[in-house]
């Protein structure tokens, strides 16, 4: 992929894709903030901003109206490391994006109004998708066992729903000044533009916005488990569920895109080897995925499954432990770990063909320190070979590197 990159005298790295096949344009921009940078005590917070940065800004009270009237249209997500705003438009109205964007990066419309607004927003979808459906505390429960020191041991939606209840307008703003900034920020576009007119837009509209002293990152590292970890609820979920979650590493290692195939392998489609022999054959599970949480820092392996009638956890988990023991005992077959290549490969390629995702993957690994790694991500997926998949597994799954949550049926009196 062709890019072209430049950075603003206030910070601000601007990246450009030319691609004339679509004669609309992506604008991606990526605020290196997430759920690990919160205070302890105030969790949730970067979800929380992910809601009011469509409150409103300085000088635009309603972010969505002028954008749809521009043919255009956004979204945004939150996760554990950083927060990314995207919108796509026709190529004659950019420049209406990129007053918006700016707008809101420079200042937002701050008043106990909005801020109630997007409080009680947060604390429905709290309600909704974690605390009243069938293991949606899952992450709630699974992230403190698993983690004791690092701060992803709380979920991007937050530790306690309690921390958004209390979120008082003096630490919205104290976030969003120490946090929200050009020199902060990765701006990208892929789309019907020439990187000459993107930068001229960018200096026009994010130029004048003055960087600011970001909050130091100190984040301490998790210490080495050492034991295995164990905890029963019990729930009014419609079958028992088991989540088995490993320590590994980081989203620079050479783990991540051993157990990235690894986690293909046994759940990646209907011929996948947990499927396969323990849905489908022996009809252990009524379904069961394996796959990476895929953090910047070191993060999980997790193995979750939903539990057949009349079947214990004891022998899911027994289940799973053989699985994990053919990896380790018998070679994977090359022919195996060419397809799930194959499949990496394609899913990569078809990710990169529009615009949407071209700017937001440039985004991704600008932030992740050069964007021109989005190249060798393919190199680095074709390399991994069947050896160093056994001896990966046999290094994260130990039990005493696991932490294994377990939700059993609460019976209706």
């Amino acid at each position: 992929m062709e890019f072209t990159n430049h950075r603003l005298d206030n910070g601000l790295r601007i990246i450009v894709n030319s691609d004339y096949s679509s004669p609309m344009v992506a604008m991606n921009i990526l605020y290196d903030i997430g759920a690990r940078d919160e205070d302890p005590t105030l969790t949730g917070f970067a979800h929380l901003f992910e809601h009011l940065m469509f409150g409103g800004s300085a000088n635009i009270p309603d972010y969505d109206s002028p954008l749809q009237l521009a043919g255009g249209e956004n979204n945004a997500f939150t996760n554990n490391d950083y927060t990314d705003y995207h919108l796509t438009i026709p190529y004659q109205n950019l420049e209406t994006g990129f007053w918006l964007e700016s707008d809101r990066m420079n200042e937002l419309a701050f008043s106990q109004e909005s801020l109630d607004v997007q409080k009680k927003v947060v604390i429905e979808e709290y309600r909704q998708r974690y605390l009243n459906q069938p293991y949606g505390d899952a992450w709630l429960l699974l992230k403190p066992l698993a983690y004791k020191v690092h701060p992803y041991l709380w979920p991007t939606i937050g530790k306690e729903i309690r921390h958004i209840e209390e979120a008082r307008l003096s630490d919205v703003k104290n976030f969003f000044y120490s946090h929200y900034a050009p020199n902060n920020a990765i701006l990208s576009l892929s789309g019907s533009i020439q990187p000459d007119e993107a930068f001229k837009m960018a200096e026009k509209w994010f130029g004048p916005i003055p960087s600011r002293v970001i909050k130091p990152r100190n984040l301490k590292p998790e210490p080495e488990q050492t034991g295995f970890r164990f905890q029963q609820v019990e729930r009014p979920v419609p079958s028992p569920a088991i989540y088995l979650a490993w320590h590994m590493g980081d989203r620079f290692s050479r783990e991540y895109y051993i157990l990235d195939l690894l986690s293909d392998i046994l759940s990646n489609g209907m011929s996948a080897r947990l499927f396969l022999r323990l849905v489908k054959d022996r009809k252990l599970f009524s379904d069961i995925d394996a796959y990476m949480t895929g953090d910047r820092d070191p993060g999980l392996f997790v193995i979750c499954g939903r539990i057949a009638n009349g079947v214990t956890a004891e022998a899911g988990m027994q289940a799973i432990r053989e699985e994990i023991s053919r990896i380790l005992n018998e070679p994977i077959e090359e022919r195996e770990l060419n397809k799930v290549k194959n499949r990496a490969e394609s899913q990569f390629l078809f990710s990169n063909l529009n615009v949407q995702n071209k700017a937001l993957n440039l985004s991704y690994f600008e932030w992740l320190g050069d964007a021109a790694m989005i190249g060798r991500e393919m190199e680095l997926i074709r390399s991994v070979t069947i050896t160093e998949i056994k001896e990966t597994a046999a290094k994260i799954f130990r039990d005493s590197n696991c932490s294994c949550l377990v939700y059993a049926k609460k019976e209706e009196n």
